[in-house]
């Protein structure tokens, strides 16, 4: 009990000894954050070495037309931006709507407009192309009446810093959902009468229970997310990809590529091939952009199929333990 009651105040007291810095560090201009930037980059790249292996290897994989000197290439410019996305993901807290709208442009949204004009909600994809927290300005661009204009979020461990990115994601308007509250959420808009315009950022690893497709995605078999389909296909929603650009540091836009008018009116699984196709071609034309820490391809199908097998074996032991004539 006391081991208990230690380990949370600690976690107390990290939390207020973080959120002092980042409220300081927030109030600093956006040069001496770079500077700031520039310092973490070579902290993180050269002496700590973040997750190095694995971008690497992600890279040599997904390039394999380019030489180790490109690859080298990509990385450093990969770090240095992942390093900008720190600090402007700090300097965002309580930036002005006259300022995120000068940083993040968004094009296409007359698309968007003419299908919500029309009745129809929209599912927008996106991937983790930095800065993809800039994307919760949205709401800034539109003022549809009976609108519901969200992204989707996975909720952090710590309660209290999960509470701080959520204020923070929603400061223009948007509405945080829980990956997990997704569908109940949709459900209960359409049932409130009104149409959504939802962000998902669905290039993430799927839980092993989660798969149920296969694609080919930068030169390997990768296990997909299906259920931004599913959801989208279920409430006829008009299908949207966002196109991101870095114009220089700190200043973005996205274009919205309308891919699909109503989702429901094509094949299974045709709008997430449609995502990954374009995705791809998105990562191609600028790889830095991208999030290449992450461990994508951690799920193999041997992997997979083995458990699988386990499954279906407990599955059987599960069965004959509860069957009385046994």
């Amino acid at each position: 009990m006391q081991y208990v009651v230690y380990v949370h105040l600690m976690k107390g007291i990290l939390y207020y000894i973080s959120l002092s810095l980042l409220f300081v560090l927030n109030k600093l201009p956006f040069f001496v954050l770079y500077i700031l930037s520039d310092i973490i980059y070579f902290l993180v790249y050269y002496l700590v070495r973040y997750r190095r292996k694995i971008v690497r290897d992600n890279l040599v994989k997904s390039f394999p037309e380019k030489s180790l000197k490109e690859i080298k290439s990509i990385e450093r410019k990969f770090y240095s931006v992942l390093c900008d996305y720190f600090v402007e993901t700090i300097k965002l807290y309580g930036l002005s709507e006259k300022q995120i709208s000068k940083r993040m442009v968004f094009t296409g949204v007359e698309d968007v407009n003419r299908m919500l004009s029309e009745g129809r909600s929209c599912v927008c994809y996106m991937g983790h192309f930095i800065n993809w927290e800039y994307a919760t300005s949205i709401p800034l661009h539109f003022n549809p009446e009976n609108v519901v204009i969200g992204d989707i979020y996975h909720p952090l461990e710590n309660k209290r810093f999960d509470a701080l990115m959520k204020k923070m994601r929603e400061q223009y308007g948007a509405e945080a959902i829980t990956m997990a509250n997704t569908l109940r959420r949709i459900v209960q808009i359409l049932k409130d009468k009104k149409q959504y315009l939802i962000g998902f950022i669905a290039d993430q690893v799927p839980t092993w229970e989660s798969i149920n497709y296969w694609l080919d995605f930068l030169h390997r078999e990768t296990p997909v997310f299906t259920g931004t389909e599913k959801i989208a296909q279920r409430t006829q929603a008009a299908l949207f990809f966002l196109r991101y650009k870095r114009v220089k540091r700190g200043y973005y836009t996205a274009h919205f590529e309308l891919f699909a008018e109503d989702a429901s009116k094509m094949p299974e699984y045709g709008p997430t091939n449609r995502y990954y196709e374009l995705l791809e071609k998105e990562i191609k034309e600028n790889p830095e952009l991208w999030l290449w820490t992450h461990n994508r391809w951690k799920r193999t199908r041997a992997a997979y199929e083995q458990h699988e097998q386990l499954r279906a074996e407990g599955r059987k032991r599960l069965y004959k333990n509860d069957d009385p004539s046994a």
